[in-house]
């Protein structure tokens, strides 16, 4: 049930919007997923990174059509990671494109099946989402052959120029992108641009750089060596899963003060996650 409140939500509010003439964002409210390429590549070169919830997938076709042309259809489908807002429609485009879906190693036995992520935990701040859905990630998605593990090269299949960073914590197996000659991040959930666990700031977009979600990083001590990784690329745009994007002296500020102080800004006070020792 809460799952379709989510949904509900997502599916009233959807927008897109040109960051740069090679990303169009897709803002669900709840998610963001971006399609990477220029729509003037004569050899057809772009890919889709996340899909959203379950019931995204309309919105990613009637992006993809206005964008690329009817009957297009990307290189291949990237994950961040598996969690249920990023992969929601992996299973129905992958299908329809006929196209894999590439994801960290660590990630795979997340969306074929085989492991669940521990549940949310509701404890942690406002806890939104865990709140909304108490089963929170536990939706099941068996992408099966398509579920592909990313190059151990770090290139970033279907496009050029990009490639992929392991930046843990959130999940084990979570990843961002970078576009180097232009220094461009794209950060999935290693940290976010808006405070996560709380419904006005989800809803408004407020901006507020912070960790990545709360209720259910499991590994903190990962993810502020995500964040330190993120911030010394130096990215002059970074897109975040959670939030707006946000560029130039600003990002770089914000970073400086999320790494200065990761403890106080993005760990939880309270819950059951906590950082390795």
């Amino acid at each position: 049930m809460g799952n379709k409140i989510v949904e509900g939500l997502s599916a009233m509010t959807a927008t897109s919007q040109e960051v740069t003439p090679d990303i169009l964002l897709m803002d669900f409210t709840i998610v963001n997923a971006c399609l990477v390429g220029s729509p003037d590549d004569k050899e057809n070169e772009w890919i889709i990174v996340d899909t959203g919830l379950e019931n995204s997938a309309d919105f990613i076709l009637q992006c993809v059509e206005k964008r690329f042309g009817k009957n297009s259809r990307p290189q291949a489908i990237i994950l961040t990671h598996g969690h249920f807002d990023h992969v929601g429609s992996a299973i129905k485009l992958s299908e329809l494109w006929a196209v894999p879906v590439y994801i960290h190693e660590l990630e795979i036995p997340y969306v074929t099946g085989k492991k669940d992520y521990p549940l949310g935990d509701p404890t942690v701040d406002e806890g939104l989402v865990a709140k909304m859905s108490p089963t929170f990630p536990h939706t099941s998605i068996d992408l099966g052959f398509r579920a592909v593990a990313l190059p151990t090269d770090g290139s970033v299949p279907g496009i050029t120029g990009w490639k992929w960073i392991h930046t843990p914590g959130h999940t084990e197996g979570h990843v961002s992108l970078f576009h180097e000659k232009d220094r461009i991040l794209i950060v999935g959930d290693a940290f976010c641009t808006t405070k996560q666990e709380s419904l006005s700031s989800v809803i408004t977009h407020r901006e507020q750089i912070s960790g990545p979600p709360k209720y259910l990083t499991t590994d903190w001590e990962a993810a502020e060596n995500s964040v330190r990784i993120l911030a010394d690329l130096k990215p002059s745009l970074a897109i975040a899963s959670h939030g707006k994007p946000i560029e130039g002296e600003e990002l770089i500020q914000h970073l400086e003060v999320l790494v200065k102080d990761f403890d106080t800004i993005a760990k939880p006070e309270q819950g059951r996650f906590v950082t390795k020792q």
